[in-house]
């Protein structure tokens, strides 16, 4: 089992590192925003937060996003699998759909913690400082769990499709509002109350507010709630996830 999930960890790593231009191109978005809303937005925020950093509390936003878009379309390679045969090869292999899926899970998931860490660097250049070595390191974790659950679903939803076009459809009706509603690039107090209900229920909002508190300092639901919250949600949706990629048909 381990053999197998190495496998496919691996040839999807493989995979995003030939891709330069899918590198160089995913970086694009997050330093835009980083930029834009940072310098931007940065005296308005520290005028009503009383002299707050607001690059502090964009970073892990911007992160939890670079995290989410690379995660979720990584169902985008099923899809693909399927389309030219590959994904046929694998099912007919004698290991079970549950290893295909943890394999693939993970390998989706150390692509987007790889992306993440990438824009982490980037917020340092622009003047956000990590704490400590212990802050950093519940931020990873942190990170490995927002690409866990998010490519997870991506995965859960790209087991039920067949068109690559439907699918990138659905991931931006899905990912747009997820990404806007949990708090990544604003503060979830004070808002009216359908908004704050939508961003509670949002899992991402979740994760933000944990890397928040664990690389910033700053929490609105507590770090460890958030640390069970996103372990239970991961665990949750990868097992929904091995369920459907059981019945997949090639």
């Amino acid at each position: 089992m381990i053999e197998v999930i190495y496998i496919l960890w691996l040839r999807q790593l493989q995979h995003y590192w030939r891709s330069k231009a899918r590198l160089l191109g995913s970086l694009g978005q997050p330093l835009l925003f980083l930029v834009t809303f940072g310098f931007g937005f940065g005296p308005m925020y520290a005028r009503a937060s009383g002299g707050g950093n607001y690059m502090d509390f964009l970073a892990p936003g911007i992160v939890s996003m670079s995290i989410l878009f690379t995660a979720v379309f990584s169902g985008l390679e099923v899809i693909w699998d399927r389309q030219f045969g590959f994904l046929k090869e694998t099912l007919v292999a004698p290991i079970s759909r549950t290893e295909i899926m943890i394999g693939k899970t993970l390998g989706g998931a150390s692509i987007a913690m790889i992306q993440g860490l990438i824009v982490l660097s980037l917020t340092y250049l622009l003047g956000f400082r990590i704490p400590s070595l212990a802050s950093l390191g519940l931020g990873l974790v942190f990170m490995f769990l927002i690409a866990v659950f998010f490519t997870g679903l991506g995965l859960t939803i790209a087991s039920k499709m067949k068109d690559m076009h439907g699918f990138q459809l659905i991931m931006n009706f899905l990912i747009m509002p997820i990404f806007f509603l949990s708090g990544a690039l604003f503060p979830l107090e004070n808002l009216p109350p359908a908004i704050y209900f939508i961003s509670r229920i949002d899992p991402l909002t979740y994760g933000v507010d944990g890397l928040r508190g664990a690389i910033a300092g700053m929490s609105m639901f507590g770090v460890y709630n958030d640390l069970v919250i996103m372990g239970l949600l991961s665990v949750f949706i990868c097992a929904i996830g091995a369920v459907l990629f059981s019945r997949i048909e090639a």
